[in-house]
């Protein structure tokens, strides 16, 4: 026999209700609730369930590593940490002023750790984000370059509220890819916050854009205009335990 009451909740897709109004219904006959309170408790279920499937769905498009949280971190390892400055981070202040956040230090000292948990919150707190390899971007635009996919390819760089680009320097980039990562980051200025983890400082940006200093310096300005620079200290983290036997 058909419900007309769940019939209505599954052609207005509220599927929490649907799922739980049986039980709703029966649990305010049995605790007396009122009819706001029994619709209340209906649509503030409906909401949360909407809420956790957004961050869910924001989550997978972000493309995060499987990293744990800052609660995993081992701040005693590196030799120089400013762990205030990283905490504050987490307010997410940044990105209410569209500031980038640059990491720079060696491996292994936990930049793409604190990025990653640093995208997970902002996916949290309803924010959307995409976390990529540098060489990724580059390789991707690359593809299209020249084609009518180009710009919905770099749209999905520019578009997310907070883009999270890792290892940049880490591999040598040519001419071209640098000319596209600078693209990347010129429409993105002033407009959305992005998170850069390197293991080179400023001075060195250059190789990082195929020794083109005037690219490089044109980048470092639209990086580094409003941005918070964490530099990060030591030897790398994956070393730790031949590090221990030889001290």
């Amino acid at each position: 026999m058909q419900d007309p009451l769940k019939d209505l909740l599954k052609e207005l897709k509220l599927t929490w209700m649907l799922d739980n109004v049986e039980h709703e219904l029966t649990e305010a006959a049995r605790l007396n609730r009122t009819q706001h309170e029994l619709l209340g408790r209906l649509l503030t279920g409906e909401l949360e369930a909407r809420q956790a499937r957004a961050i869910e769905r924001r989550l997978s498009l972000a493309k995060l590593p499987e990293m744990g949280g800052m609660d995993q971190f081992d701040w005693a390892w590196p030799e120089e940490i400013n762990r205030e400055q990283i905490q504050h981070l987490f307010t997410f202040n940044f990105m209410t002023a569209r500031k980038n956040v640059v990491f720079i230090g060696n491996v292994g000292l936990g930049k793409t750790h604190i990025a990653a948990a640093l995208g997970r919150e902002a996916c949290m707190r309803n924010c959307s984000v995409l976390f990529t390899p540098a060489v990724d971007i580059i390789n991707k635009l690359a593809a299209t370059e020249g084609s009518e996919r180009f710009q919905t390819t770099l749209r999905k760089y520019t578009r997310p509220d907070l883009l999270v680009i890792d290892e940049l320097g880490y591999l040598p980039v040519d001419h071209l890819g640098a000319q596209l990562l600078f693209q990347v980051l010129g429409k993105r200025y002033e407009k959305a916050s992005t998170i850069i983890t390197t293991n080179r400082i400023y001075k060195h940006w250059a190789k990082t854009f195929a020794n083109d200093s005037t690219l490089a310096s044109a980048a470092i300005d639209r990086v580094v205009h409003h941005s918070e620079t964490v530099v990060i200290k030591g030897d790398s983290y994956r070393m730790k335990g031949r590090l221990e036997t030889d001290r």
